[in-house]
């Protein structure tokens, strides 16, 4: 098992573009292969039971019988343990991983989503928060949390990511839209996260697949792939650096007005 560590351009990265348009400079094939995999990885998590609410698997980040286990061993590690400050996707699979951290007394941080708000991450304190189980859910994140710009952000000790499939060298398949990808570059242009980061994902033991997964240079890899069975190490690869303005179609920049105010200040400096 294992995919290739070659790192070419396709559709899920920073470029934000989807499936249908396979990125700005990805092909159609990289673009059907990965649609391929997720429906594979979609179809196999509900045929076999293995898939939990929310109800169908496809389409999201899948929620899976085991993630609890997940989070559990996740815990386990040096990285989380020294970790204060967490970046958390905010999908079903992952809310064991964000309870357990405030219960632990660290901050996380969500995107809003689709990065739709100037201020485009909730800051969930475990110092603030009363109810951690409600601030944790998706819709009870905006309520409970604090909306930040991402220069309020404290800088981030370890990303967890969900994930659609996930290859044994690290390649990451999400969901096609690109938002986890572009959420680490926004990060790291600011300098909240480096190549020291760790980045880790949750997932069960049927997502991690045999299949290569092609990486572009925007793709963000995964350091700790952890299923509720084992945990892997991939590989070091050479983690994206920032964002790739060539890689961003005018139409994502408009979308998405921390993007837009990113591009005005660089285009000033």
């Amino acid at each position: 098992m294992g995919g290739s560590n070659e790192r070419r351009s396709d559709t899920d990265g920073a470029t934000g573009a989807n499936d249908a348009t396979d990125g700005a400079t990805g092909t159609d094939d990289v673009a059907t292969d990965k649609r391929s995999v997720r429906e594979r990885v979609w179809d196999d998590l509900e045929e076999s039971g293995q898939a939990r609410f929310p109800f169908p698997p496809h389409g999201r980040i899948p929620n899976f019988a085991g993630a609890d286990e997940a989070a559990d061993r996740l815990a386990d590690h040096p990285e989380w343990r020294a970790a204060t400050t967490i970046k958390a996707n905010p999908d079903a699979p992952q809310l064991p991983v964000r309870r357990r951290a405030l219960r632990e007394g660290k901050t996380v941080y969500m995107a809003v989503p689709r990065l739709a708000d100037e201020q485009c991450f909730l800051k969930l304190d475990p110092d603030e928060l009363e109810d951690y189980d409600a601030a944790t859910t998706v819709s009870g994140s905006s309520t409970h949390g604090e909306q930040v710009g991402p220069e309020a952000v404290d800088r981030v000790d370890l990303i967890v990511s969900g994930s659609v499939a996930v290859s044994e060298s690290g390649g990451r398949i999400g969901k096609g839209e690109g938002y986890s990808d572009l959420e680490y570059a926004i990060l790291r242009d600011l300098d909240l996260v480096d190549e020291t980061t760790t980045v880790a994902t949750t997932i069960h033991e049927r997502q991690l697949i045999d299949d290569p997964v092609s990486i572009g240079d925007h793709d963000v890899s995964m350091d700790l792939v952890v299923t509720p069975e084992r945990t892997l190490r991939p590989a070091n690869r050479d983690q994206p650096t920032g964002i790739d303005w060539d890689l961003l179609p005018d139409e994502r920049l408009a979308e998405i007005p921390v993007l837009k105010r990113l591009r005005e200040r660089y285009s000033n400096n």
